[in-house]
């Protein structure tokens, strides 16, 4: 996935300048995780954190309670640096999904790829610090997450038994066990000649993550697809591909890649948010429907920037309601995100909260009628409460 994120120090400038401007209160329920990126509500209400590390082979999946205390899950997962787009920025664990005891893990594309010897191409990386980069994991915990003993460490001999198709069994200090095995394996690349460059590639970029009864459903970032993947044989095939955009900027390429980075389930279909590629153009981003009956799509939210997470709710009447989150406002200048309400899929946005610094992923407690952010760049959860 081209490069999408801005420094820190950039969006925390613009952060702190237009925090007046979130409409609802913010509160920090937890700090100090290692770059969080995707978070999920367990039934219990406790919080369920995907953290891509730092890129030395350190992701981590954490568990946060209801006080907001973290405790590690597994730790040691793999995370390395990519360096797609120029700049190297930490890739590791992404989208989660949770049934019962399982957490599925992504993994995105870490160091699969490295630069070309031409601008903006790509090769593949000889020695990548771990073998099962664009991969999905399927973790079985000792207990549910709640009560699982955690701590648990995956080592770099793990990712080569993993990657050879075998069943890990870790054990942390106190005795206890975990399953761990590679449920399905990506290719970290796809051929993409170009004339002045032959042997570029497109890296992929496992990102998002649904689940709906004996199917998962996951968006490659980098790749520009959705995929389907069965749960019991790990079996996946291609459901959509997502065609790039004319750029409508007097500057940048004449088209930008659609770059699909969640899904959510929605009934009989999918939701699908766009991020939209350099050079980021105000309201080319959408959430894009796909019929799960015959993989058509259609735009479903369209006009917003830089879309990163939908979550689809009932309003008092049973009516479809919308929250939708952006990471940024406006990537090229350094602006923060924010998180919009729709009343409707064709509604006017309703600015729900802003100032938020590089949100990534978000979750809803309808008991409470809370929102939880993660924020990559911070290391923060934030909660906002948005009523019932």
């Amino acid at each position: 996935m081209k490069k999408f994120i801005l420094r820190l120090a950039t969006l925390t400038l613009f952060a702190l300048t237009i925090s007046s401007a979130s409409a609802l209160a913010q509160s920090v329920v937890t700090g100090g995780l290692k770059a969080p990126t995707r978070i999920i509500l367990t039934p219990e209400g406790s919080l369920i954190v995907s953290e891509t590390g730092t890129g030395n082979n350190d992701g981590r999946i954490s568990i946060i309670d209801k006080n907001g205390n973290r405790r590690t899950l597994v730790d040691g997962l793999p995370s390395g640096i990519n360096l797609d787009g120029g700049e190297g920025d930490p890739s590791g664990p992404t989208g989660i999904a949770l049934r019962g005891r399982t957490i599925y893990v992504l993994i995105g594309a870490g160091d699969s790829v490295l630069p070309g010897s031409v601008q903006g191409s790509l090769v593949p990386n000889p020695q990548p610090s771990s073998p099962i980069f664009s991969s999905l994991l399927e973790v079985r915990l000792d207990s549910s997450p709640e009560f699982s003993a955690g701590n648990f460490t995956l080592t770099s001999d793990d990712y080569d038994a993993l990657n050879e198709g075998i069943t890990l069994k870790p054990e942390n200090p106190s005795g206890q066990k975990i399953r761990v095995n590679v449920l399905a394996n990506f290719k970290s690349f796809s051929e993409e000649p170009r004339p002045d460059f032959p042997a570029n590639v497109r890296n992929s970029n496992p990102f998002g993550l649904a689940l709906n009864k004996d199917k998962l459903y996951m968006t490659d970032a980098s790749q520009n697809t959705l995929r389907e993947i069965d749960i019991a044989t790990g079996e996946h095939h291609l459901l959509a591909r997502f065609a790039p955009k004319p750029n409508p900027l007097p500057f940048g390429p004449p088209v930008v890649d659609a770059v699909p980075d969640n899904v959510r389930v929605f009934g009989k279909q999918l939701l699908v948010t766009y991020l939209t590629g350099f050079p980021f153009a105000s309201g080319l981003a959408e959430v894009r429907k796909i019929n799960l009956a015959n993989n058509s799509q259609t735009t479903f939210i369209s006009g917003l920037t830089t879309a990163i997470d939908v979550i689809p709710v009932k309003g008092a009447n049973g009516e479809n309601q919308f929250y939708t989150l952006e990471i940024s406002t406006d990537l090229l200048t350094g602006q923060p995100g924010r998180i919009q309400f729709f009343s409707s899929a064709s509604a006017a946005p309703v600015l729900v909260a802003g100032g938020l610094i590089g949100p990534t992923g978000f979750a809803f407690d309808e008991e409470n009628g809370d929102l939880y952010v993660a924020e990559l760049f911070t290391g923060l959860i934030k909660k906002v409460h948005v009523g019932q």
